[in-house]
């Protein structure tokens, strides 16, 4: 994939930890962080000093075609992760998400294809699929626009289409299900359990807890994301990345309430519930394809992820607002 590469998101949760994976395979590696008045680079301010002293840092807006023009110029591989995410904001602010995710990935697809870049990966979310109508979910299940955010994520996707079949563009369409790990803030369900649970409430506040999911550990994600571009024969794909297991947030909230405080108990509040025709009530996905493709399959179980990511947090409590529903 060439030895220069950038990271849009590189301040997020995913791309922090891809960034990281691609630092310490040896590539050249930019992270696109958005500008702020603060000068902070998010997550990658936490870096060490090897880490950041290897890392050229580009702050900017993805929403600005001239400012992705400039950081894409002369990169061999371009990863293209920075999105809005957070399904209750895009229910209010659904501009914002047209903008970010649609015109931004726009403007990622319009610059690699005026760079004649060699490789483009634009992530996508397994939200884009809704609630399973069969499961395990493949690359061919319907799209569904449950939430605006959704919506967006599909838009962005098949644009990333349009410019691989219209100008034959290296574009990898990159879809994880539900990433989880250290760094992902409380607006996410397994932090927002774990965060309040080392808090010392005894009163666990969440939405629905029927729903299920199928949780990928964060540096599987990453490491889905870089081996993917080592392929060639990905080009041109969707590809899920996935586990093929299911949990339902009430029986994650259990697992997660004997490990951390068996004296506390669930509140499910009307605030967190998204409206019923919103609510994803399945998620379980398969990631057959990419494993045939690059051999790719998680390297962390569940357990695993989930004793990393409590460490973490308990080691971070004070970055998080565990009285308030982070949206």
């Amino acid at each position: 994939m060439g030895k220069k590469v950038l990271v849009t998101g590189a301040d997020g949760f995913i791309g922090s930890h891809l960034t990281q994976q691609l630092i310490h395979e040896g590539y050249e590696v930019t992270a696109f962080c958005q500008y702020n008045s603060f000068g902070t680079w998010g997550w990658v301010d936490t870096f060490s000093k090897e880490e950041k002293d290897a890392l050229n840092v580009f702050m900017g807006d993805i929403r600005d075609p001239n400012g992705v023009r400039v950081a894409m110029k002369g990169q061999d591989t371009v990863f293209h992760l920075a999105a809005l995410i957070a399904i209750p904001f895009s229910y209010h602010s659904p501009d914002s998400y047209v903008d970010t995710n649609i015109k931004g990935t726009l403007n990622v697809l319009q610059a690699a294809r005026d760079l004649d870049t060699r490789r483009l990966l634009v992530t996508s979310t397994s939200e884009v699929y809704g609630t399973a109508q069969y499961v395990p979910i493949d690359e061919k299940h319907p799209y569904q626009g449950q939430s605006p955010y959704s919506a967006t994520k599909i838009g962005a996707d098949r644009l990333a289409e349009s410019f691989y079949r219209s100008f034959n563009l290296p574009v990898t369409i990159v879809r994880p299900f539900n990433t989880y790990g250290p760094r992902q803030s409380a607006r996410a369900v397994i932090p927002t359990i774990i965060t309040q649970l080392l808090a010392g409430k005894e009163e666990i506040h969440l939405g629905s807890l029927t729903p299920t999911r199928d949780f990928n550990y964060v540096k599987d994600t990453a490491n889905g994301f870089v081996t993917i571009a080592k392929h060639d024969n990905t080009i041109g794909r969707e590809l899920n990345i996935a586990t093929e297991r299911e949990i339902s947030i009430g029986d994650l909230a259990n697992e997660l309430i004997r490990q951390i405080n068996p004296n506390a108990k669930i509140v499910c509040e009307e605030e967190r519930m998204r409206p019923e025709k919103s609510e994803v009530n399945r998620l379980l996905g398969t990631a057959k394809r990419l494993n045939g493709l690059t051999g790719w399959k998680p390297n962390y179980t569940f357990e695993q992820g989930l004793a990393e990511t409590i460490e973490w947090i308990s080691r971070n409590l004070d970055s998080y607002k565990t009285d308030i529903y982070n949206v």
